[in-house]
């Protein structure tokens, strides 16, 4: 049986009244019914109120929906197209902005190699290199990599330098990843060859059923396109095609991702507050929000391999809550690492934020263990720590920081991982998005949507396509 993560906010009880906890229970029912009605009108085919749109949650269902063939056997394409461009390439580019490159770049980083790229195909076990653009304007960066990608002694002929891309993109308007589609397009086109099969086989879009994207890839004579399904928006499509499709070209089990997602909606669905780990989130950060006024949300990882998972649920939660001159503020910091930064703020500054820490306990077995070294050298006085591994010395750095913040009267909060793996990751992926959207209707915010960006996007297109 697979053990589920669990959340534990006990060391914020005696910064939260029983009082307002017990108080609180019947708008967050009240909020969790909303949400799952708001999955019932969208399944239903109803008209969508006005205030009550966009409205995004469909994703809501839609793990338990893949993996039940609700949707076809959209995963079993999903799996044999991966495997297909797999064996093709060496390289793969995606191409995508926000939620169309974030939660992909989450799970590259917490489930593959931290060197995947510097490996050998035979070490990466056939899975390509990965390499992200058309999230940024950067100049330097989109020109090295299509120098790396096309350099003249770069040859279709060579397996170790063939490559294709996955671009992402709902409508195909946002113009980051349109116009890098258009400038990678163009490379691989002369690569190949603009009208060979590989030009058009090489190319795999993830868009709407509407669009820029999906005329285009009409027109251009794409064979595979995958679909980012209605009511779900991008920073929720992590668990679409979004992220399954390049996901599963690098080897990433697609499955368990699903089904940890799957679970931890029945857990939110079923369980009450106090045993659901949605909910007790929710209440946890509303609570210490509204009554002590911490409204900044410290994600703590502990090691590198959750930083991009950080970056992920900042603009899943800024972009969600962040209206109406109201919601948290997200910051992501890696430890131990950003104690020697941000540390003395978080223990010493303004008391206005809550740390959540992501631990994976118990942790895994250490490979690097301090080395013993003889007297004469031990003027550290590292011998004292000989034989113990990096796990065991950072289980010692997160409960001495704990034991600091608690000294200090600094909320702290624990997501507690059994092991860090697709299952875990597709619980901690749904957690959080259900957590965002239950405390959006909590406290009376749609948190679906996204104004302040449509608007940078409109502007932008004024300055650059002036009206005559």
């Amino acid at each position: 049986m697979t053990t589920p993560l669990r959340y534990d906010p006990s060391a914020c009880d005696k910064y939260i009244e029983l009082s307002a906890w017990t108080g609180l229970e019947p708008a967050i029912e009240a909020a969790r019914a909303e949400v799952l009605a708001d999955v019932a009108l969208l399944e239903a085919g109803g008209r969508v109120p006005p205030h009550r749109q966009p409205l995004d949650a469909g994703f809501i269902r839609l793990p338990e929906r893949l993996l039940a063939r609700e949707e076809g056997d959209l995963l079993g394409r999903l799996e044999a197209s991966a495997a297909r461009l797999r064996e093709r390439i060496d390289r793969l580019v995606v191409l995508g902005i926000g939620g169309s490159s974030m939660g992909l770049r989450a799970l590259f980083q917490a489930l593959c190699d931290p060197y995947h790229n510097e490996r050998s195909r035979a070490e990466r076990q056939g899975m390509p290199r990965l390499y992200f653009e058309g999230n940024n304007l950067d100049d330097d960066c989109a020109a090295s990599l299509r120098s790396l990608l096309t350099g003249p002694d770069r040859s279709p002929a060579n397996a170790a330098d063939r490559w294709g891309i996955v671009v992402i993109s709902k409508s195909g308007g946002t113009l980051e990843t349109a116009v890098a589609f258009r400038v990678f397009r163009q490379a691989l086109e002369q690569f190949y060859g603009a009208n060979s099969e590989e030009a058009r086989q090489l190319v795999i879009p993830i868009t709407g059923e509407r669009g820029k994207l999906r005329d285009l890839a009409r027109k251009l004579g794409y064979p595979e396109v995958f679909p980012i399904p209605e009511g779900v928006g991008g920073r929720f499509s992590v668990l679409t095609a979004v992220g399954l499709y390049p996901a599963a070209v690098l080897g990433i089990d697609i499955r368990a991702l699903l089904q940890g997602a799957s679970d931890m909606t029945h857990r939110f669905r079923s369980a009450p507050l106090g045993e659901n780990p949605v909910l007790d989130y929710v209440a946890t950060c509303h609570l210490l929000e509204r009554d002590r006024g911490l409204s900044i949300r410290v994600l703590s990882t502990w090691g590198n391999r959750l930083e991009a998972f950080g970056w992920w649920y900042d603009q899943l939660l800024a972009e969600s809550l962040g209206k109406e001159e109201r919601g948290p503020t997200p910051l992501t910091i890696v430890n131990t690492r950003d104690l020697h930064s941000r540390g003395q703020q978080h223990q010493e500054g303004k008391r206005d934020r809550l740390i959540t820490n992501i631990v994976v306990d118990p942790p895994p077995p250490g490979e690097v263990e301090v080395p013993l070294v003889p007297p004469e050298e031990d003027l550290d006085g590292l011998n004292r720590l000989s034989r113990r591994d990096y796990p065991g010395l950072l289980a010692a750095a997160i409960a001495g920081t704990n034991q600091a913040y608690a000294d200090a009267d600094r909320p702290t909060a624990d997501i507690v991982l059994p092991r860090l793996d697709a299952y875990a990751l597709g619980e901690l992926f749904q957690m959080l998005m259900l957590a965002t959207a239950v405390e959006g209707r909590l406290i009376g915010i749609n948190p679906y949507g996204q104004p302040g960006v449509e608007a940078y996007k409109q502007n932008m297109g004024r300055i650059l396509f002036p009206s005559p």
